[in-house]
């Protein structure tokens, strides 16, 4: 049985390889997010909720926003702390957010927003949005039509059917959005990467569903992903292409 809460504590331990693998963003993805909302990242108060270990963070702070990550575990706020000391971290969750209504211009989820309540996080975000402000949430989904990763998506359906989950969620919350009757400006950018084997893994190791595992458990199945790998490419450097979608909801 999926079990939500275990699946959303389960990334502390993994931190050090979420920070290490997880992919990143391109910068088309804030171009986007300041033509839907239609206001500059420069200059604003952001709130960037579930930051992890702040990949996205940093990136909207280099876009010149004001950003205050939150983020409700211990093990990736540590992370996240180390790597960029000087973003202040608030622990929270988006369900409920410890700040004064209309104190900040962007509400954002990189990767984050399917772990909250929509009928609690949504409402929450306009609270907090000062007028004109806007709720921004967005995915890396990998390109699953691509052979290399299909197979590699019916490789862990079948070893881990009880906790295999990906993108599950992240489907339905955009429908959230529009659900609750608000204005949803959407776009979708094509983007790929190039990493070795061994990083691949470690994303894979830091996904919940395989990060709830007991490290036994576990251990088999990324060295059999591993070999699989390996065989489909020899040299050792693997091709990733993703479809991020981004979502903005300004304040009405």
């Amino acid at each position: 049985m999926y079990d939500l809460k275990a699946h959303a504590n389960s990334f502390g331990p993994v931190a050090a390889q979420y920070q290490a693998a997880r992919p990143s963003y391109p910068d088309e993805l804030f171009d986007a997010l300041e033509r839907l909302s239609g206001r500059p990242l420069d200059g604003a108060d952001v709130l960037d909720v579930g930051a992890g270990t702040g990949i996205a963070t940093r990136l909207l702070a280099g876009r010149g926003a004001r950003v205050v990550a939150v983020e409700p575990s211990e093990g990736m706020a540590a992370v996240l702390r180390e790597v960029s000391p000087r973003i202040p971290v608030v622990k929270a969750v988006g369900d409920e957010l410890p700040f004064h209504d209309a104190s900040v211009d962007f509400v954002t989820y990189a990767q984050a927003f399917h772990w909250t309540d929509p009928q609690r996080s949504i409402p929450e975000a306009l609270r907090v949005l000062r007028p004109g402000g806007a709720l921004a949430v967005w995915w890396n989904v990998k390109d699953y039509r691509v052979p290399w990763l299909a197979a590699q998506q019916e490789r862990m359906a079948a070893a881990l059917p009880e906790t295999y989950h990906y993108n599950s969620g992240v489907n339905a919350r955009p429908e959230a959005l529009t659900a609750a009757g608000l204005e949803v400006r959407a776009a979708q950018l094509r983007w790929e990467r190039r990493i070795p084997v061994d990083q691949v893994i470690d994303d894979l190791t830091s996904r919940s569903y395989v990060a709830v595992l007991t490290p036994e458990r576990r251990a088999p199945i990324l060295a059999a992903e591993r070999a699989a790998l390996l065989a489909a490419f020899p040299d050792g450097q693997v091709v990733e292409p993703y479809l991020l979608d981004v979502f903005v909801v300004p304040k009405p």
